[in-house]
């Protein structure tokens, strides 16, 4: 576990935030490799429909994944003020709490995702496939969860290197499953399905018997578990906004393939291809953001305010120089990075179009995340939420239809970068006010 409210700021945050990188990278190539075998070994129609499942994936577990923010935020608050107590009882109540919530969202799950398919307009030939996919998905998420909520809750703890070494034994599980199901067994999209839900499986199991061996504060038994309504509902306060949020993106991305949609299987699956090229190139932003939302955490419950400004500068700096040479990369080799997925010259163009749009404003980006993540780590979550919900709903889908209408695909992608340049400056501004460090749940000395 690493105290982020002692040490130099800028090294504090790059060595937390760099083994959480890598670790995102392995989880990455879950979807790349599964990605890469889907289109080299079964076809254009297998990554557009596994490309159309996982908006719906999305849908269903944003909101708790929102939720289990708020549990983190509250760990490394009460972490950084010494309340071991509180910390292990907020533990506790996230594992019980997710139990409960992925078998919910398992049934509905399973039960919606035919009216689902409907409401999206995904094209007939693909509804096969992609429901064997989603409900093998839908099966495994409260491993899923375990899993996630495991690494999560270590990383509020300021260890971000455990959750690493598990991840990388589950992507390695994950792409030797994905050759022995796919290649030897021949069971198409479904045996991908199955290759991640059982190497994250695994991995749960092993982190839980490491844990359980070697953590001071961290025993996961059953019969051990307790649920403590104080701090679920201070979760709730704070996840709440985050989950919703994340279910306004998860909803805006099952909106923005709908659009894609009506553009045919090869526009599909050159969306599905781009945009998992371009998750890569959003990790950084993403990671640092995560590390500085623990950092801001931390310092505010350890009544150190100034460190916040100098962790917020410090990250924009180390993200604005990686989102340029990702910019660069995309613009140069995008072509390339796309043919290792597919061979299909015409998905080829369309997803390198995309490329190309959307990389350009990688920077942009960075600044949005990493700014929100302060406000995240002082527990100030509602306004992100509405940020994020005018930048999507009011911007980003009107815009994506109307300019598909008039520039073809082109005209979605376009709709991207534009509703990222509203977030950095809404962000930004709500940053200056000041308002959110009233927020934090460890109340600090003025």
């Amino acid at each position: 576990m690493r105290d982020l409210s002692k040490g130099p700021v800028g090294r504090q945050i790059f060595v937390f935030a760099l083994p959480m990188l890598l670790g995102n990278v392995f989880q990455q190539l879950y979807n790349v490799v599964d990605t890469i075998i889907i289109g080299r070994y079964i076809g254009t129609d297998a990554v557009a429909a596994a490309g159309a499942s996982f908006p719906v994936i999305f849908v269903l577990i944003s909101l708790v994944i929102g939720i289990t923010t708020g549990t983190t935020i509250i760990i490394s608050q009460y972490y950084g003020a010494k309340d071991y107590d509180s910390v292990k009882r907020a533990i506790d109540t996230a594992f019980v709490f997710l139990f409960f919530a992925s078998i919910a969202l398992t049934v509905i799950g399973l039960l919606a995702i035919d009216y689902i398919w409907q409401l999206i307009g995904l094209p007939e030939h693909l509804v096969a496939d992609a429901t064997i996919y989603f409900s093998i998905f839908a099966a495994g998420l409260v491993l899923m969860f375990g899993y996630n909520a495991t690494s999560a809750i270590l990383r509020g703890l300021g260890d971000s290197r455990t959750p690493l070494y598990f991840l990388i034994i589950s992507t390695i599980l994950n792409i030797g499953f994905d050759l022995l199901f796919v290649l030897v067994f021949g069971w198409g999209i479904g045996g991908v399905a199955f290759a991640t839900v059982i190497s994250q499986g695994i991995a749960f199991a092993l982190s839980i018997i490491y844990l359980n061996r070697t953590h001071k504060i961290i025993r996961f038994t059953l019969r051990g578990l307790v649920f403590d309504r104080d701090i679920f509902t201070k979760s709730l306060k704070i996840g709440i906004p985050t989950g919703m949020q994340h279910t306004f993106v998860s909803l805006g991305m099952l909106a923005l393939i709908s659009i894609v949609n009506r553009f045919g299987t090869n526009t599909i699956a050159a969306y599905t291809i781009a945009w998992r090229i371009d998750s890569f190139a959003a990790l950084p932003a993403m990671n640092f953001g995560l590390a500085l939302t623990t950092f801001v955490g931390q310092n505010l419950g350890a009544n150190k305010p100034e460190r916040v400004r100098q962790g917020l500068l410090t990250t924009l700096g180390m993200t604005a120089a990686i989102s340029i040479t990702a910019t660069a990369a995309a613009w140069f080799f995008g072509r390339q990075l796309m043919a290792i997925f597919t061979t299909d010259p015409e998905v080829i163009e369309i997803g390198y179009s995309y490329l190309t749009i959307v990389s350009s404003f990688y920077i942009v980006f960075s600044s949005m995340f990493v700014t929100q993540a302060v406000m995240r780590g002082a527990g100030d979550t509602l306004i992100p939420m509405f940020i994020t919900l005018v930048a999507l709903w009011f911007l980003r889908i009107p815009i994506s239809h109307f300019l598909s209408l008039r520039y073809g695909a082109d005209g979605i992608w376009w709709g991207i970068p534009i509703a990222w340049i509203f977030g950095w400056l809404a962000a930004y501004i709500y940053y200056r006010t000041g308002i959110w460090k009233k927020k934090a749940v460890v109340k600090y000395n003025k």
